[in-house]
């Protein structure tokens, strides 16, 4: 594969990717930018056009929930989106265990709050024409404004609100229908001197730009005048007219071209299949689109015969989607949680945020074991032996952002003995670079990440180990419970941008094997955390011939002043996520646990570290740009200091 140019952003707030209507990140240029969001700051706040769409919501979504305000809430309601009746129910049943009215003295007197569903269909105005499914019915949370933390702690944790484009297909829909009724009240008055006015919509551009306006500095913009034809749900007979629309299609696509919406159910089965790793190497060839998906579903697959997993019987049916990588590993503890004892979870390894809060909120609690040792399963093992009963053990292979690698074969051991399920989260080390399905009971993924590549486009994935002794019993209580909400369009654009996963992943662990290889001779930088170096002997026993390490790794520097001066001048893009094409830092520990630095610090986790994902840029690029942040610290003392040590252990 090829290297890849990228244009940076680097104004405050702006999407990553530039010009990207479904941004997943944000621009957090300056260290300073992280901690002042952290605040609430509203130099930062004010700028903030997107964000991590499970932590900031999305424009069209805000839009349409002050439609659904105007609608259905009281003056002192507001309301959250959701895709179906049973995740709205989950969420007001969330609000009312832990919301706890502000106002009353005493908290313990607090009435039960009001929370309030309610459903909203919006048709299409000629179903008949539309090229999507037509219809689509919004599931609403109405509750007290003074709830609204409580109800978007579940929208973060649970991720199963609505996608943004759920929400531009219903907004787009609405103007439609609008336009079409303002046109008629016009021409029946168009004598009249009286002015009728519309509401305004959220458009990300002004109807009157060109496409031929539009710049960028990638260069597949060049020698394009014209924008595509719409392949998203929106309806042809009204998106034709709406150059706003056309326009975000066009600059959505400028990554390749998407199958028309009609065959999102197609992508799902081959989205499936990529992940069961029954596929095998995907040849990329000049055939139709079209023709490459339906090869892709219609391809014979033996169950007998062993997968890219590494073990037998993984088909397509093992695998379940979801919008969310968070959405996967929260309906991966309520399936435990619905087919076996109410017993307390473990959480091994620090977690990412979220994972151990859905543990800690949902359900009857867990054990943390943060440091993720050999020592922590000593502990664990004690604690099994003294007769308390777990339900499951959650971990990540490897974790974030510290790359340890937990030994899951003893983890896996001691999951038979004493009856527990092991998940395991294989989003960072993913099934190109290890095998790792073979010890797991279930496996999550967030498919956001480098499957998608994007950074346009949320999902999620679980995968049955069929050779478990569990599998029957999981399997059925997935099947009786599990929806498919994985919003078509976003469903068109995850199976597009996995194409080239596998070759992806192998052009970034060779980029960043070389860079980190680079940044550990450095005396500058105090830790490099990454596979290679950080629990090796474990990681090996997992990783596949052909495999490599990944393009995560962390640093750690001598004091605050170098970390944010490497930070700050540091070449590529800044802002939250990971496993994207272009490399992203961030200053992790400041996002992820600005409230709680001193409870991270505990476990290794220090407020003065730096998380990279490596992309697809030219690697003498990457070196000269982490080269250009090296250059940038003049903490001399603490480097003089410390050069002698960081001889010795290098």
């Amino acid at each position: 594969m090829t290297s890849t140019s990228y244009s940076i952003p680097t104004e405050l707030g702006s999407p990553i990717p530039a010009n990207t209507s479904h941004a997943i990140s944000v621009t957090l240029p300056t260290w300073q930018d992280n901690v002042d969001y952290e605040e609430a700051a509203e130099r930062v706040v004010s700028r903030m056009t997107c964000g991590y769409p499970r932590f900031f919501i999305h424009p069209q979504i805000k839009q349409l929930i002050t439609t659904c305000d105007q609608k259905f809430a009281k003056p002192t309601e507001t309301c959250l989106l959701f895709p179906s009746r049973k995740s709205a129910r989950r969420c007001r049943d969330f609000i009312l265990q832990y919301y706890k009215q502000t106002s009353p003295t005493s908290p313990s007197t607090s009435p039960t709050p009001c929370v309030r569903l309610a459903e909203i269909t919006v048709i299409p105005p000629d179903q008949a024409k539309s090229s999507f499914q037509g219809s689509v019915t919004l599931h609403v949370v109405l509750f007290p404004k003074d709830a609204f933390p409580i109800a978007k702690s579940y929208w973060q944790h649970a991720g199963e609100g609505i996608s943004s484009r759920c929400a531009e297909y219903s907004l787009n829909i609405m103007q439609a229908k609008h336009d079409e009724k303002s046109s008629i009240t016009e021409n029946c008055n168009e004598k009249s001197s009286i002015s009728l006015r519309r509401p305004i919509f959220h458009k990300r551009y002004s109807s009157n730009i060109r496409t031929s306006n539009i710049t960028n500095n990638d260069s597949t913009f060049s020698n394009i005048t014209e924008p595509k034809s719409p392949t998203s749900p929106t309806d042809s007979t009204f998106a034709e007219k709406s150059a706003t629309v056309e326009e975000n299609f066009y600059v959505e696509e400028r990554y390749g071209r998407n199958l028309p919406i009609t065959f999102a159910d197609k992508a799902k089965i081959a989205l499936r299949r990529r992940i069961a790793g029954v596929l095998g190497v995907e040849e990329q060839n000049n055939a139709s689109e079209i023709d490459d998906l339906d090869g892709v579903i219609n391809r014979k697959i033996e169950s007998t015969n062993v997968t890219e997993r590494g073990i037998k019987g993984v088909t397509e049916d093992d695998v379940f989607l979801f919008s969310t990588g968070m959405s996967s590993i929260f309906h991966a503890h309520r399936y435990i949680m619905s087919a076996f004892p109410p017993n307390k979870s473990i959480c091994f390894g620090f977690p990412y945020v979220d994972t151990l809060k859905i543990l800690e909120k949902f359900g009857p609690g867990c054990h943390l074991y943060g440091n993720g040792t050999s020592e922590d399963i000593d502990q664990i093992e004690n604690l099994l032996e003294s007769g308390e009963k777990i339900s499951a053990l959650f971990c990540e292979f490897p974790s974030n952002p510290l790359c340890k690698s937990p030994d899951l074969k003893r983890l896996s051991s001691l999951a038979d003995k004493y009856d527990f399920l092991l998940v395991v989260d294989e989003t960072i080390g993913n099934f190109v670079n290890v095998s790792v399905l073979e010890w797991a009971d279930i496996l999550v993924s967030s498919l956001t990440k480098i499957f998608s590549g994007a950074s346009n486009v949320m999902g999620g994935g679980l995968v049955l180990n069929p050779q478990k002794k569990h599998y029957e019993k999981l399997k059925q209580v997935i099947e009786q419970d599990y929806e498919d909400l994985i919003w078509s369009e976003d469903a068109i654009f995850l199976e597009r941008n996995s194409r080239t996963f596998r070759d992806r992943i192998l052009k970034i662990n060779e980029s960043t094997e070389e860079l980190c290889d680079f940044l550990s001779k450095s005396p500058k930088i105090k830790e490099v955390y990454y596979p290679k170096y950080i629990t090796p002997e474990i990681y090996s026993q997992y990783k596949k011939i052909n495999g490599g390490y990944g393009g995560l790794f962390s640093l750690t520097f001598y004091s605050s002043k170098a970390s944010q001066q490497f930070f700050d001048s540091l070449p590529i893009a800044k802002g939250p996520s990971l496993g994207t094409n272009f490399t992203l830092a961030c200053p992790y520990t400041i996002l992820a646990h600005y409230f709680e630095l001193d409870w991270a610090s505990k476990f290794g986790v220090e407020a003065n570290l730096v998380r990279v994902s490596v992309g697809l840029e030219d690697r003498e690029m990457l070196l000269k740009g982490f080269q250009k942040g090296l250059d940038s610290i003049t903490d001399e003392e603490e480097i003089v200091k410390n050069a002698d040590v960081i001889c010795i252990d290098k």
